[in-house]
């Protein structure tokens, strides 16, 4: 279908918002084969899906009129439903313009809202109504919320729904519409729970997919930052550093991870906001606007804090802990990228866990550019750029700029205006971070110095095949073993394992360390056996080639290596 096929009124809309043609989605769901029936729907972040199902069920509101016409306000004809209150919100004003000049009463019905003030307008009668699941089941359950006279009902990201466990909530309120409603299901995935919920609730549903089969959405670029565990935090703050991006969302995995690492960032000198489960609902509109308005450029949040958040300026994601699996990283994702627009997703990977980053790419059928975390140096050089292209902009100057140039020059020569110039400018950036690139290589030889002249040496249960890297394993050890990096001689990696030297004086305190931190169910670095050889690795080799090939080797006499999610460790 066309933009000329639409109800007028419609087709009015979507060219004054600038539309000249549909979304593939849009379309889709206009089709002939749609018309009237239920319908289950995966579409792509940012994709147009709110326009898509406003106008999928104009036939159903407009009773055949062509025209537009709506009959008067009383028991909505529509209800949409969305996981969070910002969608909710933002789905309500893309219908309020959508249906605009149809005359069309929207009432939203969402948490955090004064619930009196919308069991008036529902009340006073509407058309459609665009809410939150729990709000929705309050309102039904106080008689606020009518739905007899329904004749569709959209869940709007059904499976964040079901994530979030508004099952319950969901099926009492569509239960109590009437069973000749048409239903549209959109969701990103289509997990078993969507699945029996299409099944129990939709009647010979047309499933519309519009994902490309390539599945990675084409206006993002997906980088993998390979780097210490330990320097998570500063590739942070260098990332942000190279790419300046108008707006910038932080994804990590915890409440706690998102309180510490906005901390951080606000001690750093960047305008950062937070949202989490742990914030109110004031907050979050406080941090939302702040966003909108330019006076904040960085959002960390968790997966849920921040479903819904719709960011026309957003040009930058960064994974600063990993998503749980490939549905969750293009979700992520796709907050970015959206409208034409271009993005960039990065995910900083841990060097352990790089083959289970490699496997969820290709489940993603995501192509990545695996790089190095931005240095100092890059960032100095984009700083530079990007100060001379804002300084040779064209620029109108009134005559107080010529003023206030005048008595410049009078003081200072033009060089040294210019100088003051750009040392103000780079005085309001944060300082970029220097990374963990000063690590001693495999198996590196040096003078002896004091102290190492008797040691005594460890194996770890990691090597090359698990990505072990002396820039994160360093760290790692200091963590462990509570011991410094001057503690620590000799590093050699092999296919398996990874043996080290330590001073035989503090030897006793690092086993001691080590027992305390070990956690073998974790799949961090917690999980990394740590264990001590009696003599030197050349001379357990020797002993070994003695006894025989079946009677020792990197493991004797302790339990086989298993896989374990993103990493290896012992078994029990």
């Amino acid at each position: 279908m066309q933009i000329n096929e639409l109800p007028t009124v419609l087709g009015e809309a979507v060219a004054a918002r600038g539309y000249t043609e549909l979304t593939p989605v849009q379309a889709a769901v206009l089709e002939t084969e749609a018309e009237g029936r239920d319908l289950v729907v995966s579409a792509q972040t940012g994709s147009g899906k709110t326009v898509a199902f406003g106008l999928a069920m104009a036939p159903q509101l407009f009773e055949a009129d062509n025209e537009g016409r709506l009959p008067r306000p009383g028991a909505p004809l529509a209800l949409i439903i969305a996981p969070t209150r910002e969608l909710a919100l933002q789905v309500s004003r893309e219908l309020q313009w959508l249906y605009a000049k149809a005359g069309a009463r929207i009432a939203t019905c969402v948490g955090g809202m004064d619930a009196s003030r919308e069991r008036r307008a529902l009340g006073e009668g509407t058309h459609i109504v665009v809410g939150t699941p729990g709000r929705l089941r309050d309102h039904l359950e106080r008689g606020a919320l009518m739905l007899s006279s329904l004749k569709v009902a959209v869940l709007d990201e059904a499976d964040e729904m079901l994530d979030m466990g508004f099952r319950e909530d969901l099926e009492e309120i569509l239960d109590s519409t009437p069973q000749e409603r048409r239903t549209l299901l959109f969701s990103a995935t289509m997990p078993k729970p969507i699945v029996a919920l299409a099944r129990r609730y939709q009647r010979d549903a047309l499933r519309i997919s519009t994902v490309s089969a390539e599945r990675g959405h084409g206006d993002i670029a997906y980088q993998a930052v390979t780097l210490a565990p330990h320097d998570i935090e500063h590739a942070v703050v260098n990332l942000l550093r190279l790419h300046e991006a108008e707006t910038a969302i932080l994804f990590c995995a915890t409440r706690d991870a998102v309180r510490r690492l906005h901390a951080s960032l606000v001690e750093r000198g960047f305008d950062a906001v937070a949202l989490s489960g742990e914030h109110s609902q004031s907050e979050r509109n406080h941090a939302l606007q702040a966003l909108r308005d330019r006076r904040a450029r960085v959002c960390v949040a968790t997966d849920v804090a921040a479903r819904g958040i719709d960011l026309p300026t957003l040009t930058l994601v960064i994974h600063v802990e990993l998503p749980r699996d490939a549905e969750t990283l293009q979700h992520r994702s796709g907050r970015t990228g959206r409208a034409g627009k271009k993005g960039t997703a990065v995910l900083l990977v841990p060097y352990p866990r790089r083959r289970r980053v490699e496997g969820m790419l290709r489940d993603a059928k995501v192509q990545a550019q695996w790089i190095k975390p931005p240095t100092p140096e890059d960032i100095a050089k984009a700083d530079h750029d990007r100060l001379l292209k804002a300084l040779l902009e064209p620029a109108e100057i009134d005559d107080q700029d010529r003023e206030l140039a005048a008595l410049l020059l009078a003081e200072r020569t033009p060089e040294e205006i210019a100088a003051a110039l750009v040392r103000v400018h780079r005085a309001r950036l944060p300082v970029a971070e220097g990374m963990l690139d000063d690590a001693p290589g495999t198996d590196r030889t040096r003078t002896p110095r004091e102290g190492f002249d008797d040691t005594a040496w460890f194996r770890m249960d990691i090597g090359r095949r698990h990505n072990a890297d002396p820039r994160w394993l360093l760290p790692l050890l200091c963590r462990r073993g509570h011991i410094t990096r001057q503690e620590i001689g000799a590093i050699r990696i092999a296919a398996n394992e990874t043996v080290f030297e330590i001073p035989r004086a503090v030897a006793g305190r690092f086993v001691a360390a080590v027992r305390r931190t070990a956690d073998p169910e974790s799949d961090g670095e917690q999980g990394v056996r740590i264990e001590a050889i009696q003599g030197s690795p050349r001379e357990e080799a020797r002993d070994n080639r003695k006894r025989g090939p079946n009677s020792g080797g990197p493991n004797a006499g302790g339990p086989p290596m298993q896989r374990h999610k993103g990493g290896f460790k012992a078994g029990r």
